[in-house]
């Protein structure tokens, strides 16, 4: 068990935790959950010590073992990927090493033997002779190839990366878990690995993720942080949100009661209080209205942008055709002979492992790199507006955000480019502000205000939530379902695939596609089995030429 005891936390003066009182048991996955800002990663750091309280204290079971998902990729390029993993258990680490080092000793003395013996007794009881193996299993289930778990780690790439310390992190059945967004950069059969292995963990897990799904899948109560306080609900992120609104309804309700309450009794003592016989009932209402308190019902610290994609032309019959596009990047060949025709009611989720072909497909689509052979069409009745994976090229320069969205603006008028950008929280002087200074958030809002003012009726997406918070996920969510045209999208983000997409086409580890008119969750339960004999016998085929 851990707990948070009377804990304050202060940022200069203010307060960003205020007396927080909190209990964290065996057995249960708690999602952290909050807007941008209330202080979601700055909780996860006091629980695990990185950061001390200003009062109050954390308390630990004695004898627990804590595991905290490091967001440092860097820190470890120096070792090995399996000697990465098996980290997350310290002392079993320390213990490998101090008896690799006895052994190889020259001069191997008495003392050696004794130590190197008390060392193997605490290495099996710590279940070392299965490190390896359970660091494999690991690392296999989140996507990290075999051929990878003796690399070095700066030998992989960041989502490789990413994936060795969320196995760091898991490894040893830890007693407590503290995951700080640990579906990022993941690719979705690697989340759908960890929402498995949280689901059948035993221990304690406290997460915070801007995934709904994921919340839903793994939590069994959801710790909601506004205001400086936390309120724990037992149940998912679903149950919290019904719950949340309910419980605010119901105080409006009351409320609502008390004021006409209010309103009876001072109607009463108004026209009776001069009353001599009335006196006492006037003087008695005096009393009761005095003991009536209004509930205090503070508005929610979230705020929830305004995403409205609207073509300014409807998209005719002929939409794309793609006709046997192939592409090899570095010698490997991402993208092999594809073909399909999107129609005008076709919302398209890409899914697959390789992010990288999604990325050169939509990059190809776009023309903004050319294909080795074969061609794409856009029908003449199209046009289109992209949001980018990597949007560094487009905020390099010295323009305010008013000036960078006026660049892409059919109607030059401040006023007007303003409107939108305060649909995305952009308000008063944040207009001035330099866009190379921007978040991650505010460029990824930046984008979709340029998507939005564009009028475009095909909207290529890829990974469009990374670096947005819950609120910002779910108007994006609701702005893809109502879109009326083409939507052609990657996106880690399960929910949105599964609300959005009515046509699914993996892009398989050979570079070929799987293509099914179907949603997300209907595609993985009827064709996962196919899937799996599809990239076993390209791979078969592959070794035997």
């Amino acid at each position: 068990m851990i707990s948070a005891n009377n804990v304050t936390y202060r940022v200069g003066k203010k307060a960003l935790f205020e007396d927080v009182n909190i209990k964290f048991t065996e057995g249960n996955c708690y999602g952290l959950i909050g807007a941008n800002g209330a202080g979601k990663s700055t909780f996860l750091k006091i629980l695990s010590g990185a950061l001390d309280t200003t009062n109050g204290d954390i308390a630990i079971t004695p004898g627990q073992r804590l595991s905290v998902l490091e967001q440092d990729h860097f820190k470890y390029d120096a070792y090995p990927v399996m000697d990465v993993v098996i980290m997350g258990n310290e002392r079993l680490y320390q213990v490998m090493k101090e008896k690799d080092a006895i052994y190889a000793k020259e001069d191997f003395s008495d003392e050696d033997g004794i130590r190197a013996s008390e060392l193997e007794a605490e290495f099996a009881e710590m279940d070392g002779w299965d490190a390896e193996s359970n660091a494999a299993m690991l690392l296999n289930g989140l996507g990290v190839e075999t051929e990878l778990h003796y690399s070095i780690m700066s030998e992989l790439n960041g989502n490789e990366k990413v994936k060795v310390l969320l196995a760091k992190a898991l490894f040893g059945n830890p007693d407590i878990l503290l995951l700080d967004e640990p579906t990022n950069h993941l690719d979705l059969d690697a989340i759908a690995w960890l929402e498995e292995f949280l689901i059948n963990f035993n221990n304690t897990v406290i997460v915070v993720s801007h995934d709904r799904y994921f919340l839903n899948k793994v939590c069994t109560h959801t710790a909601d942080i506004d205001y400086g306080k936390i309120q724990l609900f037992a149940g998912n992120y679903d149950f919290w949100y019904e719950s949340s609104q309910l419980i605010i309804k119901q105080r409006k309700e009351a409320n609502k009661k008390k004021e006409e309450q209010i309103k009876e009794l001072q109607e009463f003592i108004s026209r009776f209080s001069a009353n001599a016989s009335k006196s006492k009932q006037a003087t008695s209402r005096k009393r009761a209205l005095e003991k009536i308190e209004l509930d205090d019902i503070k508005p929610s610290s979230r705020k929830y942008p305004y995403i409205d994609f609207r073509p300014e032309r409807e998209i005719g019959n002929e939409v794309l055709t793609v006709d046997s596009i192939s592409k090899t990047i570095n010698g490997e060949k991402v993208l092999d002979n594809i073909s399909f025709i999107v129609g005008h009611d076709d919302k398209i989720a890409f899914v697959g492992g390789n992010e990288h072909a999604k990325t050169t497909l939509f990059k190809i689509l776009m023309g903004e790199m050319e294909p080795d052979s074969g061609t794409y069409k856009w029908g003449v009745t199209t046009s289109q507006a992209y949001f980018p994976k990597d949007n560094t090229e487009e905020f390099d320069n010295d323009y305010t955000i008013t000036e960078w969205l006026m660049g892409y603006s059919p109607v030059k008028d401040v006023t007007y480019v303003r409107g939108f950008l305060g649909r995305m929280l952009f308000a008063g002087d944040d207009g001035v502000k330099k866009v190379k200074v921007l978040s991650g958030g505010e460029k990824v809002r930046c984008l979709l205000s340029k998507m939005m003012i564009s009028g475009a009726n095909c909207l290529i997406f890829d990974e469009p939530t990374n670096h947005l918070d819950m609120e910002a996920i779910t108007a994006l969510n609701e702005g893809m379902i109502k879109f009326k045209g083409v939507e052609l999208f990657s996106c880690h983000d399960h929910q949105v695939v599964q609300t959005t997409a009515n046509r699914i086409i993996e892009i398989l580890p050979d570079g070929s596609i799987i293509d099914k008119v179907t949603t997300y969750d209907e595609y993985l339960e009827s064709d996962e089995m196919a899937r799996k004999r599809t990239v076993y016998t390209s791979t078969a085929t592959d070794e035997e030429d």
